[in-house]
């Protein structure tokens, strides 16, 4: 796991990390994250939705980016101000369209497993942007804001 640092000006706190599909690595990193969080004026709420959003976007990557090949890197840049929390999670795989992702609420999908993550996101982020060829998703929460504005 390779971890970089940088501090803009003001209150800014940037991280990025590469890391292979170890489950203690990305656990560790979530963890940094959400303590950082915690330390600042973020309340538990929002500490709750980026733990989550972050590590359905991480599980996805592994499981379904890169078919389970812990060998691949999954990136991670993370930025928290005062305002906002940017995460950006890029994994090596082929990539998704997310609107052929079932909508897990529908009566038909209620069974299924698919697309729950994605949908999770979305419900606990302010945006949820999958950028083609559907590899990198940017999730970005608003300070006093969980869900989608």
């Amino acid at each position: 796991m390779s971890d970089s640092a940088s501090s803009g000006s003001g209150s800014v706190w940037e991280r990025a990390w590469s890391i292979d599909g170890d489950l203690s690595a990305m656990r560790s990193i979530v963890q940094a994250v959400h303590e950082h969080l915690l330390k600042t004026q973020w309340d538990e709420a929002a500490a709750f939705a980026v733990r989550l959003a972050l590590e359905e976007a991480l599980t996805n990557a592994l499981r379904h980016g890169h078919g389970g090949d812990t060998s691949l890197p999954i990136d991670l840049e993370c930025k928290i101000s005062a305002d906002a929390i940017h995460l950006v999670v890029t994994d090596q795989g082929p990539g998704f369209e997310p609107d052929t992702v079932p909508d897990p609420t529908a009566d038909e999908n209620l069974t299924i497993a698919s697309g729950r993550g994605l949908a999770l996101m979305r419900a606990f982020m302010s945006e949820v942007v999958v950028t083609p060829p559907g590899n990198c998703i940017s999730m970005r929460l608003d300070k006093g804001v969980l869900g989608p504005s």
